[in-house]
């Protein structure tokens, strides 16, 4: 199938091999889409607006004639599943949650992990969305803001680190005696932010 439209993505997104892309996809910059994310503008268009990820094993789709938008620093969690919705400026959507058909998810609002939200859904900025069915059960507070926004900064921080060096090897048969760890990075789970900062 050749439609004529293909995707674009800007020259300082990094795409993981493993991801893919099909049809009407718009990648702004300095985007991650990593390993097995699969984002099909076969129907309808894909939008993934600058600096936001979208993590191994998600699936954005919509169905023809409406478009499936991750606005600016959108930061999708590993294996959710966007189809036909609308992920708001700087929010989060966790793992494997589930956003449907033309669900507003407000800016700045977080979703948590392995939540539904039934389509036509319209969150106000700054919420906290959890649960099958999802519902709002606060605001989300200027710290937990400010630990999204941090954990973004990492994944667009691991887009510019991936652009200019990761290069496909074939492992090794036996871990080395002196093995490096990697880079350490102070980002923490949402759980320890909040016990840290009581």
């Amino acid at each position: 199938m050749n439609s004529g439209v293909y995707t674009r993505c800007a020259e300082d997104t990094y795409v993981h091999p493993r991801a893919v892309l099909i049809g009407n996809v718009i990648l702004g910059h300095g985007c991650y889409i990593g390993p097995g994310a699969s984002l099909r503008g076969d129907f309808g268009r894909i939008v993934i607006g600058d600096g936001a990820n979208v993590q191994d094993n998600c699936i954005v789709h919509s169905f023809p004639g409406r478009d499936a938008v991750v606005e600016t620093d959108g930061h999708i969690g590993h294996g959710a599943i966007l189809h036909g919705c609308t992920v708001g400026r700087n929010a989060l959507v966790g793992m494997n949650a589930v956003i449907m058909d033309g669900v507003e998810l407000g800016a700045e609002s977080i979703v948590g992990a392995q939540a539904f939200l039934r389509g036509e859904t319209v969150i106000p900025p700054r919420s906290m969305v959890v649960g099958s069915p999802a519902k709002v059960i606060r605001e989300v507070s200027e710290k937990e803001i400010a630990w999204k926004t941090r954990g973004t900064a990492e994944y667009q921080q691991l887009a510019r680190d991936c652009l200019a060096g990761l290069t496909p090897v074939e492992p090794l048969k036996a871990v080395e005696a002196d093995r490096p760890g990697m880079a350490a990075s102070d980002v923490v789970s949402i759980q320890e932010a909040r016990r840290t900062s009581s």
